[in-house]
């Protein structure tokens, strides 16, 4: 099994299923492609081959099958690993994970868009600023640390780390390269996060690529 990811620096999208499958131990080779976005790059004709979207994350079988999107490429892991915890076992909290990730996957624009993910970046005073004078990131950001504070202390969102978690690992980065403020609880869940296996692992990854991308730098001319 193959999954297809970009930058881990910035690709948050492939972070979600890359993150899962390690901290599960569900085994994969990773295929990385450089992002360019540029008509015809090596990009966009390795993905041709796959996805009609030229997005990753790509999960691809052994016998060629590819799935696509983030959410589809956690609910085919759950069918084929029943036994790895993707989602919780308890039908509503299953139905909750299932729920926080929808909204993840469809929300929290203005976060996405004012606070891009960078890993290897330190913007504590972008952050404040941003937070100061737009009031949508602040309303995110409220609903973020609603979610996060109901995970039980010394625990993930749903006990152990599942999909849920998983989905939001960037949103935990973006909260680090930010310095987004967040209360006692959301920032225990924060902590905790960075220090699970899966992300550790991400995130060392993504620090050693070293690759300055200036089309995905919003707010810096070098690293």
């Amino acid at each position: 099994m193959q999954l297809i990811i970009g930058n881990k620096n910035y690709s948050s999208w492939s972070m979600r299923p890359w993150v899962l499958m390690t901290q599960l131990g569900i085994a994969f080779e990773e295929r990385q492609l450089r992002f360019d976005f540029t008509p015809g790059s090596a990009f966009y004709q390795a993905l041709a081959a796959y996805t009609p979207t030229a997005k990753v994350p790509v999960l691809v079988e052994d016998d060629g099958f590819a799935v696509w999107d983030t959410l589809a490429i956690i609910e085919h892991l759950s069918d084929r690993h029943p036994d790895r915890g993707v989602w919780p076992r308890e039908p509503r909290q299953r139905s909750r994970a299932r729920s926080l990730c929808s909204e993840m996957h469809a929300g929290f624009t203005a976060l996405r868009n004012q606070c891009p993910m960078n890993i290897e970046a330190s913007l504590p005073e972008i952050g404040a600023k941003l937070v100061a004078e737009d009031d949508r990131l602040r309303a995110d950001l409220a609903r973020i640390d609603a979610i996060f504070s109901a995970a039980a202390p010394d625990a993930f969102l749903f006990g152990s780390f599942c999909a849920a978690d998983a989905f939001f690992a960037p949103v935990v980065m973006r909260i680090a390269t930010y310095a987004l403020p967040l209360s006692p609880a959301a920032a225990a869940y924060v902590q905790r996060v960075r220090e699970s296996a899966g992300v550790k692992a991400f995130v060392a990854q993504a620090l050693d690529e070293r690759d300055f991308l200036d089309f995905e730098e919003p707010y810096r001319s070098a690293p």
